[in-house]
């Protein structure tokens, strides 16, 4: 009996079966996905996800360059799943709708460092601390996260005083007399970056805890 026909409708079988599961079915469950008008964690009306830009957008190839992502995850698991949200690493899990603009979404390998999801949301109107970069122990003093020096300069203080973005380093860590640390384009981006980092906005999928009323019994 000749076997080759049947082998060979097998094998298309068997890709075509492939191909439907791991394409088709999920184009039509992600395919269709848009950004969802409503509001945030602080009650404020937004259209989510939206498209980075300038410096942020810079800032993602420079997080990607450096590595971050061996160190960092960006997807907060549900209360099911472990305790991120516990942590308040973000308001809500994860889902694939936050990635919607991401071309590739940086979900993380470990987790040496806390997730970032919504690293941005958690500094609120605080500008990130760029000092953390140049050294991280500066700010969190039991901190493995690796310094990235080479992100800022250091150059002469200039006729008209120091910059504004010159890091205020003391004992050590100070430059010379008469010089001063600023970032570099690159520290400026990555920081942006950070800062961008949200996912609380209110999802079908994925809707906010309600707000928990302050004269409420406990």
């Amino acid at each position: 009996m000749n076997s080759g026909p049947l082998l060979y409708f097998g094998l298309v079988a068997t890709l075509a079966a492939s191909w439907f599961g791991f394409v088709v079915v999920p184009h039509q469950q992600l395919g269709a996905l848009q950004p969802e008008t409503g509001a945030n964690a602080a009650g404020t009306e937004v259209i989510y996800p939206a498209a980075r830009s300038g410096e942020a957008a810079q800032g993602r190839a420079v997080y990607q360059s450096l590595g971050c992502v061996s160190c960092h995850s960006q997807q907060v698991r549900s209360e099911n799943n472990g305790s991120d949200l516990a942590r308040g690493w973000g308001h809500r899990r994860t889902v694939a709708r936050d990635y919607l603009f991401d071309p590739t979404p940086l979900l993380g390998v470990s987790r040496l460092g806390p997730d970032l999801a919504n690293y941005g949301e958690r500094l609120g109107t605080n500008s990130f601390p760029i000092t953390r970069l140049y050294r991280p122990t500066l700010v969190v003093t039991n901190s493995t996260c690796a310094a990235v020096p080479f992100l800022f300069e250091e150059r002469p203080i200039r006729r008209n005083g120091p910059s504004p973005e010159a890091l205020a380093l003391k004992g050590d860590d100070a430059p010379a007399a008469g010089k001063e640390v600023i970032p570099t384009l690159r520290a400026r981006q990555l920081a942006a970056y950070l800062h961008s980092l949200g996912t609380s906005a209110d999802l079908p999928e994925a809707p906010l805890p309600p707000a928990e009323d302050a004269n409420a019994p406990k």
